[in-house]
C-alpha cells in the first residue's frame, strides 16, 4: 500500500485495521459522529465561506457546493497527490492532474487555506523527476511538466489514442502530452502566486524556488531560433485552444514562457544577494550561474505577440488570417464539442474557432502587461468565437467581462458556469463533477465580482458587483494575516483579525488596513 499510515501492514493486516476503525465508528453511534462532523465542517467554513446576495438564492448554492467539493477533493493529508479532474467524484479522465490544479482550482486554496495550496504544490515538486525525464526524453533542458500526471514517477500519462475522426473513420492521436506545454510555465505561475500571497519562504526554499528556475532553463531550451533575424519562437505546439494544433507562436504559450525566464532570472540575482545558502546549494545543483547565463541572452529576443492596430493580439501566427464561419448552431447546443460532427480537427484547425479561453487567459493572468483598451478588444474579438467546449473557459471570460465592465455579460457567463454541475442537464456530470469549473465559480465571485487580485506581489481589491447582487462576503488570508471583505453596491469594508497591517490598493488609491477599512467607491 501507499498510504503512510498502512504502508507497513500486510495485505491481512490492513484488512485488520478496517474492520476496527469500522466497528469503533459503528459503536460511537450515528449522533456521535453527526455531531463530529457539524463541528469538523463549522471548522471550515469558518475560514473559507463566502457569501453572495443576489436575486437569485441558487447563487449562494452555487458558490457553497463548489467549496464544498473543492475542500472534499484536496487530498490536504499527503502531498504525493494532486487533485483529479473530476475531483472524488468519477473517473472521468483516470483521476489525472492537469493545468486545471494551477490555474483554477489552487487560487481558492492560495487565498483561502494556504497549508492545502502548499500541499499541493508540493506534488509537483515531488513530481520533478518525471518533468525532468520528460524534458530529457524529448531533448529539452530542464522541468518539462506532464499534461496529464498521476503518481509522483509516473511521468506523462496522457492517452496515445482518442475518438475516432468524423471525416476518416481512424482513432486520432492525442497530441496534448506532446506539445500542449504551456503547463511547464502554469506550474511556475501557481508556485510563484502563492509565494507572493503567503510569504512562505520555508516552501520556497525547500521546493519553489527549485521549481521556478527548472522550468525557466526548460522553457530556455525549447526555443526555437529563427536564423533570419536572430528571434526566438515557440513552434510546433497546442495553447490553451486545443482547436489549434501544431502551431506557432501561440500567444499565451510564448509570453507566459517569457515570464517564467524573466522569472527565473530575478530570483537567480534575488537569491545569490539575500540568500547565498541556498542560492549556493541550488547552484551546484542546477548548474545556474551557466544556465541563466542562456537565459539573459534569450529573454529579450524571445518573439512575443503584441496587439495589432485594433487592438487584438494574434491567437498564433495564423488565427487572424483564417476565415470565420457562423457558429451560432454550435452555441446553442447543450452538448459540448458538436462542431466535431460537421469538421474534423484538420478543417477545424483552418477556421477562427476558438474551444477555451486562450488570449483571454493570458490578459487574465499577466494583466499588469495589457492595458483596459487591450483587454476589452480581445475580450470583444475572441468570446463570440470561442464554444466554451471546455468547462475551464466560462470563469476566465466572466472575470474579463466584470474587468471591463460588461457586468451584466459577467453574472450571464457566471451563472452559465454555476449551472455546468448544478443544472437542468442531468447527464453534465456523469464521468464526474468538472473541478476545475468549481474553481472558476469560486474566482468568478471573488476575484471577478469581489475584485481580489495579487498584481506585481501585491494585494488589490476593486470590486465589480453587477446588478443583480447586492453584496458579497469572502475571505482572504494575506500573508498569515486573515482579512473578511464585504463588498456592496459602492462600498467597501476590509477587517483584518491579523497582527500586522495590510497593505492594498483599491481603485489606484493605496490604503493601510490595521484593524479596519471602508471604502466608497
Amino acid at each position: 500500500s501507499r498510504d503512510k499510515t498502512t504502508g507497513h501492514l500486510s495485505l491481512e493486516g490492513m484488512k485488520e485495521k478496517s474492520l476496527e476503525h469500522l466497528q469503533q465508528q459503528d459503536n460511537a453511534g450515528y449522533e456521535i459522529l453527526m455531531e463530529e462532523s457539524k463541528k469538523a465542517w463549522a471548522a471550515h467554513w469558518a475560514r473559507m465561506a463566502v457569501s453572495i446576495e443576489s436575486e437569485n438564492p441558487f447563487d449562494q448554492l452555487a458558490i457553497r457546493f463548489a467549496q464544498y467539493h473543492l475542500l472534499v477533493m484536496a487530498p490536504r493529508h499527503d502531498s504525493r497527490y494532486g487533485i483529479g479532474a473530476k475531483g472524488l467524484s468519477g473517473e472521468g479522465y483516470k483521476g489525472h492532474s492537469f493545468w486545471d490544479s494551477e490555474i483554477f482550482i489552487l487560487p481558492f486554496f492560495t487565498f483561502s487555506l494556504p497549508e492545502i495550496a502548499r500541499s499541493l504544490l508540493e506534488y509537483r515538486y515531488h513530481s520533478l523527476k518525471g518533468a525532468r525525464k520528460k524534458a530529457k526524453d524529448n531533448g529539452y533542458k530542464g522541468a518539462m511538466y506532464p499534461w496529464e500526471s498521476a503518481w509522483l514517477d509516473d511521468g506523462e500519462v496522457t492517452p496515445a489514442w482518442g475518438e475516432a475522426d468524423i471525416v476518416t473513420g481512424k482513432a486520432q492521436k492525442i497530441l496534448t502530452g506532446h506539445i500542449e506545454i504551456h503547463i511547464t510555465a502554469d506550474i511556475a505561475y501557481a508556485v510563484w502566486q502563492y509565494y507572493m500571497v503567503t510569504g512562505d519562504e520555508a516552501f520556497m526554499k525547500r521546493s519553489g524556488y527549485e521549481i521556478l528556475f527548472d522550468t525557466g532553463i526548460f522553457w530556455g531550451s525549447r526555443l526555437d531560433l529563427n536564423p533570419d533575424d536572430g528571434t526566438y519562437h515557440i513552434n510546433g505546439v497546442i495553447g490553451p485552444d486545443e482547436y489549434k494544433e501544431h502551431i506557432n507562436n501561440d500567444a499565451y504559450t510564448n509570453h507566459m514562457a517569457h515570464w517564467c525566464i524573466d522569472n527565473a532570472i530575478h530570483y537567480y540575482h534575488r537569491l545569490k544577494e539575500h540568500d547565498p545558502g541556498t542560492f549556493s546549494r541550488l547552484n551546484k545543483q542546477l548548474h545556474l550561474d551557466t544556465e541563466i547565463e542562456i537565459l539573459k541572452n534569450k529573454l529579450d529576443r524571445i518573439y512575443l505577440p503584441e496587439p495589432n492596430g485594433e487592438g487584438i493580439i494574434p491567437q498564433n501566427d495564423t488565427y487572424l488570417q483564417k476565415p470565420s464561419i457562423d457558429l451560432g448552431k454550435y452555441m446553442r447546443q447543450k452538448q459540448a464539442g458538436t462542431i466535431f460532427k460537421d469538421y474534423n480537427i484538420d478543417q477545424i484547425n483552418e477556421i477562427q474557432v476558438t474551444k477555451q479561453a486562450s488570449v483571454v487567459m493570458l490578459v487574465y493572468l499577466l494583466e499588469h502587461k495589457f492595458n483596459h483598451e487591450i483587454r476589452q478588444a480581445n475580450f470583444h474579438y475572441y468570446e463570440p468565437k470561442t464554444l466554451h467546449d471546455s468547462s475551464l473557459s466560462l470563469s476566465s471570460h466572466a472575470i474579463l467581462a466584470a474587468d471591463i465592465d460588461d457586468l451584466e455579460g459577467a453574472y450571464d457567463l457566471f451563472r452559465k458556469a454555476s449551472e455546468i454541475d448544478l443544472g437542468p442537464n442531468m447527464k453534465s456530470s456523469d464521468k464526474g463533477v468538472h473541478a476545475a469549473s468549481l474553481g472558476g465559480i469560486w474566482q468568478i465571485i471573488v476575484c471577478g465580482f469581489g475584485g481580489l487580485r495579487m498584481v506585481g506581489g501585491k494585494l488589490r481589491i476593486n470590486p465589480k458587483l453587477p446588478p443583480q447582487v447586492k453584496s458579497i462576503r469572502y475571505p482572504v488570508n494575506w500573508k498569515g494575516n486573515p482579512l473578511e471583505v464585504m463588498v456592496s453596491k459602492g462600498s467597501l469594508v476590509i477587517e483584518n483579525k491579523g497582527e500586522r497591517p495590510v497593505h492594498l490598493t483599491v481603485s489606484n488609491k493605496e490604503y493601510t488596513v490595521e484593524k479596519k477599512l471602508a471604502v466608497k467607491f
